[in-house]
Parts: C-alpha cells; sequence; structure tokens
C-alpha cells in the first residue's frame, strides 16, 4: 500500500490569492501606520503591528514561505516588523511610565534629561524602522502579485491595550511567612542583580567594531535573555511579596526600588529583541538578498550601537543608581546577627554539609557570611566555601554573620552534627533540607 504524503503543494499563483486574503488586515494596519507620523503611533499601535505580523508570518510558515524563493523576502520584511514592534512596544510603555516609576527622585536632573533623550531616541528609531520595513513589505507583496487593499485599519479591531495578567513567577522560590523577610529577600535578589550587572562589564562605546565585539562576547540574544529573565525574576518576587503591603505604602523607598528594576527590565525587553533582530540575519539560512535588504532599511550598525549604548548601558545605570535603597533596605528589615560553632570531634565540613549550608542561605535568601581562619566569604556560594575552608583545613571554629533567621538553621544544622547521620536526624526547622 502506497503512502501519501500530508504536504500538499499548491502553485505560486494560488497561494498569493491565499496570501491576498489573509493579509488583508496586516496590511490595511500597514495604510493606517504609514498615514501616521511617528509621534502619533501608540502602544496600541505597536501592539496591533505585533499580533497581525505574528498571524501573518505564522501563515507565511505554514505554507513554506522560508523555503521559496518567491516569498522568502515577505516573510523576513514580516518577521523582522514582529521583532522591532515588540521592542517598540517595551520602549513606547517605559517612556510613558518614567514618571510613575519614580526613577528620576535618584538622578540629577542633567542625567534624568539624558535617559529619557536615549530612551526616546531609542523608541523613535525603532519606530523609524518599523515604519521603513512596513513600506517596503507593501512594495514587495505587490511585487509578488498580492492584492494591497487601499482602506486603513478598523478601529475597532484594535486589541485592547491593557495589563497582562499572570500568575506569580515563584517557580523554585521558598515560601517565607515573615512580611519583613520577604523585603530583605527581594532587597539581597536586588544586590546579586547589581553584582551581575558589574561581572558583564557594561560601559559605552563609541568605536563600531569595539562595540560589536562586546556585544559579541557579553550580550549574544542567549545572555541577553538570561538578564533579562534575572531582573524579570526579581520584579515578580517584588510584586508577590511586597506590592500593595501595609510597608509598602510606609516606605517609600520599596516602590522607588521597584521603579529601578522594572525601568531596567523594559530596557532589557528591548535589548533581547534587538539581539534576535541581529543575530536571526546571521543565521546560514537566512538568504543574502534579504539580509542585505533589511540591512539597508534598518542599519545593523546603528541597531548595534544603540543597543549597547542607549539600552544596556542605562539598564545598568539605573540598576546601579538603585543599589542603595537596597542597601539601606537590607539592615532595615533584618536582625543581623553573628554566630561562632565548632565542629565536633570527628567531624569535617565537606562538601555534603556545605552544600546544606547554601542550601539554608538560599531558602531565606538573604546574605550570611562565613569566616574561618581569618578568610571570609560568601556562605551562599559552594565555591567560595570550598576555597575558604580549603585554605584552612586545620580550623575547626566557623563565626557566620547574617539575618537571625538562617543563623538559627546553621546553628542547629551543627548542633545535629551537620546532617551526617542522615537528614532525618535534623529537626523538623530544617525539614526544608530533605526536599529534594
Amino acid at each position: 500500500m502506497s503512502e501519501t504524503s500530508i504536504d500538499e503543494i499548491v502553485t505560486e499563483q494560488a497561494f498569493t490569492r491565499s496570501l491576498s486574503v489573509q493579509g488583508e488586515m496586516f496590511f490595511r494596519l500597514a495604510n493606517s501606520m504609514l498615514g501616521l507620523d511617528h509621534p502619533g503611533w501608540s502602544r496600541r499601535h505597536l501592539y496591533q503591528v505585533v499580533s497581525e505580523a505574528h498571524a501573518l508570518e505564522s501563515f507565511l510558515d505554514d505554507h513554506g514561505a522560508r523555503d521559496n524563493r518567491t516569498f522568502h523576502q515577505l516573510r523576513e520584511l514580516v518577521a523582522s516588523i514582529r521583532g522591532l514592534a515588540q521592542a517598540g512596544f517595551c520602549l513606547r510603555h517605559l517612556s510613558g511610565r518614567l514618571e510613575s516609576y519614580g526613577v528620576q527622585a535618584t538622578l540629577s536632573d542633567e542625567a534624568g534629561g539624558a535617559m529619557e533623550a536615549a530612551i526616546v531616541g531609542a523608541r523613535d528609531f525603532v519606530e523609524a524602522g518599523v515604519g521603513s520595513l512596513l513600506k517596503a513589505s507593501r512594495e514587495e507583496a505587490e511585487a509578488v502579485g498580492v492584492r494591497l487593499p487601499s482602506d486603513g485599519f478598523p478601529s475597532e479591531r484594535y486589541l485592547p491595550d491593557s495589563l497582562r495578567s499572570r500568575l506569580p513567577r515563584n517557580l523554585g522560590e521558598e515560601v517565607i511567612d515573615e512580611e519583613a523577610q520577604r523585603i530583605a529577600e527581594v532587597a539581597s535578589k536586588y544586590l546579586q542583580v547589581s553584582e551581575m550587572f558589574d561581572g558583564i562589564g557594561v560601559r559605552p562605546l563609541a568605536d563600531p567594531e569595539a562595540c560589536e565585539r562586546f556585544l559579541s562576547q557579553r550580550c549574544t540574544e542567549e545572555q541577553a535573555r538570561v538578564y533579562e529573565a534575572t531582573v524579570h525574576n526579581l520584579q515578580s518576587a517584588y510584586d508577590t511579596h511586597i506590592k500593595n503591603t501595609v510597608l509598602e505604602g510606609e516606605d517609600d523607598r520599596l516602590p522607588r526600588l521597584r521603579g529601578h528594576a522594572s525601568a531596567a527590565l523594559h530596557l532589557l525587553e528591548a535589548v533581547t529583541l534587538l539581539a534576535h533582530f541581529v543575530e536571526r540575519h546571521e543565521a546560514s539560512d537566512r538568504q543574502e538578498g534579504a539580509v542585505s535588504r533589511i540591512d539597508g532599511l534598518v542599519s545593523r550598525r546603528e541597531v548595534r550601537d544603540l543597543t549597547l549604548n542607549a539600552l544596556l548601558c542605562w539598564a545598568q545605570r539605573l540598576i546601579e543608581m538603585g543599589r542603595p535603597l537596597a542597601e539601606d533596605l537590607l539592615p532595615s528589615y533584618t536582625n543581623v546577627q553573628e554566630l561562632a560553632v565548632e565542629l565536633e570531634p570527628g567531624l569535617v565540613l565537606h562538601a555534603r554539609p556545605m552544600s546544606l549550608i547554601v542550601r539554608i542561605v538560599g531558602h531565606h535568601g538573604t546574605p550570611v557570611e562565613m569566616e574561618v581562619g581569618g578568610t571570609v566569604c560568601n556562605a551562599g556560594s559552594i565555591m567560595d566555601l570550598m576555597v575558604a575552608v580549603g585554605s584552612n583545613a586545620a580550623s575547626t571554629e566557623f563565626r557566620f554573620r547574617g539575618d537571625e533567621h538562617p543563623l538559627r538553621d546553621i546553628g542547629a544544622l551543627f548542633e545535629h552534627s551537620l546532617g551526617e547521620g542522615g537528614l532525618s536526624t535534623l529537626p523538623d526547622e530544617l525539614s526544608y533540607l530533605r526536599d529534594s
């Protein structure tokens, strides 16, 4: 019995007729958008562009346009429009929220003006790129025989420009019962984000080649997604544990801290989208003609300059300017104490009990230092613990400094022989260590 393919080959002429129908709303939206000056665009317009471009791109992909000589360029143009419009949406959202985020209170008038100018300049560049690509998509569609509509986009079809509702991003987080401890955890997370940016080494670079080297090494699309997700998780932790609480209403440092994180997050969302815009056109399966055409419409060099010098640098600066708030909040919501412990005879602080100490610190979410033989290290890092203990192998006395909650549990761990008799021998307050 012969097998039949599940794919049916359609002629390009027949597909063009289908494309004229499926693409009508996309091209009607293009008519409306190109009839407006860029200052007349809104979040609603850009959100609709993302939606219509996504629908048309999916239709083209479903019919294999990516691998078709006639429709390949149209597909690349539509996909590029979707990505740039998403970046434009993020930047237009941020420019409309800057005042409510309160970040200007931390910046000088000069710095605040420079930041606003950078965001608006980036937004205008991206929106101009969307406009150029929309115009090119109409020209390309007409060239391959698509019947273009002359009408604009129906006002009743615009999607509502409302906030998205979603569940908290709390997978993997420990449940913390005390409100003050939750604030301390968020402040600690903020400081970790700041340290992440210190490690990236973000700095402005005017030379295009130096800018390209930096982004290729430190801010690929994959790396950008990690930076974005890290700040997103910080904001989500705040919204889950602090937003709309009594303490937030009483302490104006808290919403200001969130404002710095949120503003940086929107910039990082745009960084990720622009990194994707550049890298998707460098893939080996992209036709050189389509890549050159898009680069002529939206300069790759300008995109890279914008990504680093306007977006990534200001994201880093916003996080850094909020750091004093986090440093000020942490001692306000923690009871910092010291704990001195000594190993029982016959016990050794090896990798397994060290990992339990790290889990205790991670469970409570606030920083803890350990000192052994004069060496001070981060008790939340297994590598730091191993280096410090290994450098002082003969020492049996350890001193911990941090909030009372993790120190209480670390003390209980030492009192119960570091769990060397099995995790089942640990007290109930350390039951979370028994969870896999």
